[in-house]
């Protein structure tokens, strides 16, 4: 029988837009191993509203 895996699904919110008072959000969903990286991620990604390519933290 085959082993459960150790990939999650995780949302990515964008960190600059919460300071930049416009309305919206900008998120991502993403796969991770928690085996490999148990902290929280952190990537650059496209924010659509803010049209430029920001921060994106995981978020529980």
């Amino acid at each position: 029988m085959a082993k459960k895996g150790n990939r999650v699904q995780v949302i990515m919110e964008c960190t600059e837009h919460k300071e930049s008072g416009v309305p919206g959000t900008s998120r991502y969903i993403t796969t991770k191993n928690k085996k490999n990286t148990p902290d929280r991620l952190e990537m650059k990604k496209y924010n659509p509203v803010l049209r430029k390519v920001t921060v994106h933290k995981e978020i529980k």
